[in-house]
């Protein structure tokens, strides 16, 4: 097969808007998805029958398995799911409200639950498919200011881990992506949410991070194009990986943590 089906989430701006639109580019149809998508297909302006766009809420799953029937009824097939939405809930731990934790991990985990639950049987059926991750180097390194939002990662990892090994005899790819700091609007006031409970112990630690945010604002120093010209291209792969890190930012802080973790095991062993 040379063009595929893509079904993403998240694609009306950022990562998934260049992932949707290299995909189209290279010839491939897609689904794309988001909570809003007004002027969506008019950007993405891609060929005649090569496109269909769906405002989709991924905490609501009827919403999900009536865009995944769409899907189905339009282009008979998915090839490659793309779990891209999400949201940053930032803040010291206790500054953070309790449902605004739980709306965490309702879109970030529970949300990307949703959408794979309603695409698999379609892969299982086909017996092919790749399931594409969008993490954050958060998955792998946790930051203070960043508990919640990297606990969601954490546990969107793992059960993204678990999967892959169920649905591989089935003939069904997984990628894991985790990038660094992109140059999207995830970090803005608009998108990314502060703890609001003001706990005078964490004011001036929270004060230097919320400005540390404001300044990295549009100033991130990874390029989501690249990443998503990345993602299409192993899509596409005969040996593809399974997970791939992006930006120099994200190798260091990945190998800082392997290594010390690596410190901490035979620590641990010399405890024996």
């Amino acid at each position: 097969m040379t063009d595929k089906v893509w079904f993403i989430t998240g694609a009306a701006k950022g990562l998934g808007y260049f992932i949707a639109r290299d995909a189209l580019r290279a010839g491939d149809k897609v689904v794309a998805t988001s909570r809003t998508v007004d002027g969506l297909a008019e950007r993405l302006s891609a060929p005649k029958g090569s496109l269909i766009v769906l405002p989709l809420d991924v905490t609501e799953s009827n919403a999900v398995s009536a865009a995944h029937h769409a899907a189905i009824e339009t282009f008979g097939r998915i090839d490659v799911l793309v779990n891209n939405a999400g949201r940053a809930q930032l803040g010291w731990f206790e500054t953070i409200r309790d449902e605004d934790v739980r709306r965490q991990f309702e879109i970030n985990l529970f949300g990307a639950m949703n959408v794979a639950r309603a695409v698999l049987p379609t892969m299982r059926l086909q017996r092919s498919g790749l399931v594409v991750t969008i993490s954050s180097v958060n998955g792998l390194v946790a930051n203070p200011g960043g508990s919640i939002y990297s606990a969601s990662k954490f546990a969107l990892e793992r059960w993204i881990e678990g999967l892959a090994e169920e649905i591989t005899p089935l003939g069904i790819r997984s990628l894991i992506v985790e990038p660094g700091m992109m140059r999207t609007n995830f970090l803005d006031p608009s998108t990314a949410r502060q703890g609001d409970l003001e706990i005078e112990d964490y004011a001036e630690a929270a004060s230097t991070f919320q400005t540390f945010i404001y300044q990295a604002n549009g100033a991130q120093e990874n390029d989501p194009e690249e990443l998503a010209a990345r993602i299409v291209a192993e899509a596409s792969s005969d040996d593809p990986i399974r997970r791939l890190l992006f930006g120099t930012d994200a190798h260091e802080w990945a190998g800082a943590k392997c290594r010390q973790l690596a410190t901490e095991i035979e620590a641990s062993n010399a405890h024996i």
